[in-house]
């Protein structure tokens, strides 16, 4: 798990790991490895022996974070060939979210006062190019705004910081700010859907407001590349059976996340088409001040 505790690989993969260790019939072990907006606990996955016992939960900044090392000029953690993909879990987009005391009651408003005072509003993310970092840029560039980004190790923390009013907002997946919602902490201003989200039926989209800002915090679980195709098969029935357990099924809908599983060849089609337009939203934003 290349985040702490909170975030949405971390919401995700817990259950999952405990459906998957049902499936398995041995324990599936949660190590979180954070750092570098996730870079440090992929590179160690890309870099495990290949024998099926090393698996990774990542999310879309999978394949942001080679890109970004191009456009900095930083020796990449890790190469997209590094891994073997297993399973899609789920495929939820990104949401803003301020306090409920914060001033701004619509996005409207947001974008209104991030005009007026540039780079006086503070966001937080799971750092540099990760997938709280690239969606808030790629909107901030659609609204011709300037928001002042502070990075931490993961979205976990981040939302901690929002609630402790040490910044002013984030852009997360929404099983990470929903049950803040729920408890009137928090407010969603859009999201980065291509329509709007079951869960979040009165929040506008970004496109629906003007802006061109679609992205998807997607979980999969991917092995080292070098993983036996045998083993690879055993995993892959394995992730299929865990991501229909009715626990993990459940524990994802106290989350208003569904599941929303692909196999490994399907994954492999749409991380392709994702890892290209990402790669290109990163050349966007460029190298950051």
């Amino acid at each position: 798990m290349p985040f702490p505790p909170g975030g949405v690989a971390d919401i995700v993969g817990r259950p999952f790991a405990d459906a998957l260790s049902r499936e398995l019939k041995a324990p599936v072990v949660i190590e979180n490895k954070p750092g570098a907006g996730g870079g440090i606990g992929m590179g160690y996955v890309a870099k495990a022996k290949p024998d099926g016992y090393t698996l990774l939960v990542a999310l879309s900044s999978i394949s942001i974070l080679p890109e970004a090392d191009k456009v900095i000029g930083r020796a990449p953690l890790y190469q997209l060939d590094q891994f073997a993909p297993i399973a899609r879990l789920t495929a939820d987009p990104t949401v803003l979210a301020v306090r409920t005391d914060s001033p701004w009651k619509t996005l409207a408003e947001f974008v209104a006062d991030a005009k007026k005072r540039p780079g006086a509003i503070s966001y937080g993310s799971s750092g540099n190019y990760g997938t709280m970092h690239m969606p808030m840029e790629m909107f901030a560039q659609s609204a011709g705004v300037k928001l002042l980004h502070v990075p931490f190790t993961g979205a976990g923390p981040a939302v901690v910081a929002l609630l402790g009013g040490s910044i002013d907002a984030v852009a997360s997946g929404p099983s990470t700010v929903i049950p803040q919602v729920k408890a009137g902490k928090l407010r969603v201003l859009a999201s980065w859907g291509d329509q709007r989200l079951a869960s979040l039926p009165d929040v506008a989209t970004l496109n629906e407001a003007g802006f061109d800002a679609v992205f998807f915090q997607w979980s999969a679980l991917f092995a080292p590349a070098a993983t036996p195709e045998p083993v690879l098969a055993r995993l892959r029935d394995a992730a299929r059976a865990a991501a229909a357990d009715p626990r993990f099924v459940a524990a994802l809908a106290s989350l208003d996340t569904p599941v929303q599983y692909m196999d490994a060849p399907e994954l492999r089609r749409f991380w392709d088409a994702d890892a290209k337009k990402l790669a290109q939203a990163v050349q966007r934003v460029g190298k950051l001040e």
